[in-house]
Order: structure tokens, then C-alpha cells, then sequence
């Protein structure tokens, strides 16, 4: 079992001698903003951070957390639901000082360091008309997200986030930089997409880019009821592949684009986006529009990059949630009813059902093929309770588990590793089922024996 850190002055001076960059210390001004992670609810105070600003850096500091028997936290963009980016009284490598990206118009690729995050990413890319496909959130971190899987608005489309990586720069645990793709050391290139931080810190990556040049989508607010949820899933699965959506159930917020008549109503919020000529963005959408009549209606020709533009005041929000993430193969007006219900039954000052359509790209590509593991899976669904006060924790989280417990379908397992949160060892098994699970395992075993990133949805060495 790894050490914390004692707050010692040797130490931190080992850390600056061993690195180029940043290193960030609990007496040092900046500390109080470069400890906070995305999500409330985790106070750690690390006892330094780290912000290198290349991989040399990453490898002399995951060399010196090795050496010293260091507990050691890796952040990309600070997301994770399990509170993994931060750690108390050990060393956080925050990597949002690896910020280059590199556009290759011509050749339609780019590579990108790990703490660029998806907004920036995607404007840049969007003065070409190109996009890859990275969640559906501007502050969250490319190198993260990437590792998990990363599902988005491209992703029926052009499949997962992992499906548009061509090749990595990865530090492992024993401080070796390897470039890494299909051919070389093909073994570690299947675990990073899919398998999270597990088998080391993915500092740079190269991706596909793609033609978002036309473009139909934005947001479309119906009122709630079973009939109109489960005709949301049962168009988008109908739907061409060239349309992806999501679809966030939830009491409406006093928020300016909704009428004032519907704050306090149960809605659907939608998020689509068609990729194509508008006249076959606008066919595509037509069938969501008949469901009910809109409430909000933004659907129009857009530009990609203005579904990651985050509203003023973002990044001093941090919420405190729990999520139960599953996976569904039917959902009907039943399963809507019970989410419905749920919902009204929820006290906590917001509470949300998210329903992500997949299959297209993403069923295309084997289960074996990488680390995510649920291809074929139709349906994923997300609960989610968001509170502010820490005494309503309990409260939001049995009544997570217990709307969970009532939407799961017999027979379907499985858990998408990036919506999971604090949720104990099995449910990482779920995230990982059977020969996924043991070849991450050997791998672990291969390339980082001692479990030094642990702080993370984990897989022991095998």
C-alpha cells in the first residue's frame, strides 16, 4: 500500500528538480483553485500538484511517485464522477498544461495534448468545418474522456471517441514514453481505448477528423409524459445514423430559454445533431417534432462547435451528483412511466433520466476490439441527482439506487466506466465483463505490477 505524502520541503524539491513545470504546493496562492476538481463534494487537500509540460515531465513524475512509494492521482479535465482527479495528501499530475493541438487540415487529422479540453478542441477544429466526436461537454478533458470510450453527438456516426483515435503517446508506470497505435504495441493501444487511466497516463493523441461542414441540431423541449419518452428512443432508433441525440427528463429549471409557464413542469430536453445536408437534417428530425408540441424548438442549420459553448459562470460551478449509469436493450411507455414516476417522486433540487440512442458506428466495431466492451448494447440510461446541501447525500443517494434498481431490464448488465461514480468493485466488473476484464488484468500485471494508478475505476494486476 502506497504512502501519502508528507507536506516535507525535500520532497517537494525533489518534485521540482524532477520536472520542468509547475509544481504547486499548499502554500502556494494558486493551490485553492488548482486542488478543485469538476464536481463538489470532494474536499482533498493534495499535498502537491503537478502541471508538467511534456511527457518527459509525466514520466520524471510518475518515476518519482514510483521511486518514493507516492499516492498519485492523474487529471485530465478534473470530470470524474468518483472524485479519481484529486487525492489527499499525495501528488496530482494535472495535465491541463499539455494543452498543443495540432490540426492537420489536409490530411484530416489532429494530435492533441491530453488536458485540451473538448470545447477548445472543438473550435479550433470548426474554423475547418471538422470536428471529432468528444461527449457532449466543453470543459471536460480530452485525455479522460478519451480513455473511457467517450460517447457524443457524433457518435452514431462515426462511432465512439476511441473509434477516431489513430495513435497515443502513453507514460507507463515505469516511466518509458511509448508511442503506441495498431502496430506499435498494439496490446496497450487496445487498453487505452475503453480502459480508463489503468495502464498508464495518455499524454498526447492523434485523431480522425471529420466533415461537420453541414449541419442540423440543437435543442427541442417536449413536455413529458410515457408516450412521448419512449416514442424519443424509438425515433432516434429508427432514425438514419447520421442523427444522434440524447434526451435529459427532468423537472425545468427557471432558465431563460424555457417559456416561464413551464418552470416546475416535467420536460424532455433533447440534444440532436444531424450530419448532412439540412434538407435531410430537417426530414430526420420531423418525426421528434410530431411527438408532441414543442415547448422549445432550436433545431436549425448550426455549427458544431455551438453545442460545446458553455454558458457564463461554468467554471465556477460545481455541482455535487450521483449517477447510476446502465445499459437497456428495450424501453417502452412502461420503463418511461416508472422513470416518470420516479422523477416526481425525487426531492433533491434536480433530478434527471438521460437516455443516449446508440448503435450505427458504434455497434460496427467488435466487443473485443478495444476495451469498452458493449457494442451491440442499444439504450444507455443514466440517473442522476444533483444536490447542494450534504446532508441531502443519503437521501439523493438511495433514491438513485432505487430508480436504478426499477429501470434495469433482466438480463442486461454492463456499466459505461466514464458515468460511473464511487460504486465499489463490482460494478467496475460490470464495466468490464468477462475475457475484457482478465486481458485488462494481464495487462495491468504487465505494465503497472505495483497498481500505481489506482485512482481510478480499477483493475488489479491479474
Amino acid at each position: 500500500m502506497s504512502q501519502t505524502l508528507p507536506a516535507t520541503r525535500a520532497v517537494l524539491d525533489d518534485l521540482r528538480r524532477a520536472v520542468r513545470g509547475e509544481v504547486i504546493a499548499p502554500d502556494d496562492p494558486r493551490y485553492a483553485d488548482a486542488r478543485q476538481v469538476y464536481y463538489g463534494g470532494f474536499d482533498r487537500r493534495p499535498a502537491a500538484l503537478v502541471r508538467p509540460v511534456d511527457a518527459g515531465d509525466v514520466a520524471a513524475a510518475v518515476s518519482l511517485a514510483r521511486e518514493l512509494d507516492l499516492d498519485l492521482a492523474v487529471r485530465s479535465g478534473g470530470h470524474s464522477l468518483a472524485g479519481h482527479g484529486t487525492v489527499e495528501a499525495g501528488v496530482v499530475l494535472d495535465l491541463s498544461s499539455l494543452d498543443d493541438l495540432e490540426l492537420d487540415v489536409e490530411s484530416r487529422t489532429a494530435w492533441v495534448g491530453a488536458g485540451v479540453t473538448a470545447g477548445a478542441y472543438t473550435e479550433a477544429a470548426g474554423v475547418h468545418g471538422l470536428a471529432t466526436g468528444f461527449g457532449d461537454a466543453g470543459t471536460v478533458g480530452i485525455g479522460g474522456l478519451t480513455v473511457g470510450g467517450g460517447t457524443g453527438f457524433l457518435s452514431r456516426k462515426h462511432g465512439l471517441t476511441i473509434d477516431q483515435l489513430l495513435a497515443a503517446e502513453v507514460v507507463t508506470a515505469d516511466g518509458r514514453i511509448q508511442l503506441v497505435d495498431e502496430v506499435h504495441e498494439p496490446d496497450l493501444f487496445w487498453g487505452i481505448r475503453g480502459g480508463g487511466g489503468n495502464l498508464g497516463v495518455v499524454t498526447r493523441l492523434r485523431f480522425v477528423l471529420h466533415d461537420v461542414s453541414e449541419l442540423t441540431g440543437g435543442m427541442l423541449v417536449l413536455p413529458a409524459t410515457a408516450a412521448v419518452l419512449a416514442g424519443v428512443v424509438a425515433t432516434a432508433d429508427a432514425a438514419p445514423e447520421e442523427l444522434t441525440l440524447l434526451a435529459n427528463t427532468m423537472v425545468a429549471p427557471p432558465m431563460p430559454f424555457l417559456p416561464e409557464e413551464v418552470h416546475g413542469q416535467l420536460v424532455v430536453v433533447i440534444l440532436a445533431v444531424h450530419v448532412g445536408p439540412a434538407a435531410a437534417g430537417q426530414e430526420a428530425l420531423a418525426p421528434l417534432r410530431r411527438l408532441a408540441t414543442p415547448l422549445v424548438d432550436e433545431l436549425a442549420p448550426m455549427a458544431y462547435a455551438d453545442l460545446f459553448v458553455e454558458p457564463p459562470g461554468v467554471e465556477d460551478f460545481h455541482p455535487v451528483v450521483v449517477t447510476r449509469t446502465m445499459f437497456r436493450e428495450t424501453f417502452g411507455v412502461a420503463e418511461a412511466e416508472v422513470a416518470i414516476d420516479g422523477l416526481l417522486a425525487a426531492t433533491t433540487p434536480m433530478a434527471a433520466v438521460q437516455l443516449r440512442v446508440l448503435g450505427g458506428a458504434v455497434a460496427r466495431v467488435r466487443d473485443d476490439a478495444t476495451a469498452y466492451a458493449h457494442r451491440q448494447r442499444r439504450l444507455m440510461v443514466n440517473v442522476a441527482a444533483l444536490y447542494e446541501d450534504p446532508i441531502d447525500g443519503a437521501t439523493a443517494t438511495v433514491w438513485a439506487e432505487d430508480l436504478a434498481a426499477r429501470l434495469r431490464e433482466a438480463g442486461v448488465d454492463g456499466a459505461y466506466v466514464n458515468f460511473l461514480g464511487d460504486e465499489g468493485p463490482a460494478r467496475v466488473r460490470e464495466a468490464y465483463p468477462g475475457d475484457t476484464w482478465d486481458r485488462l488484468a494481464r495487462l495491468k500485471a504487465r505494465y503497472d505490477p505495483t497498481n500505481l494508478f489506482r485512482h481510478n475505476q480499477n483493475v488489479p494486476p491479474g
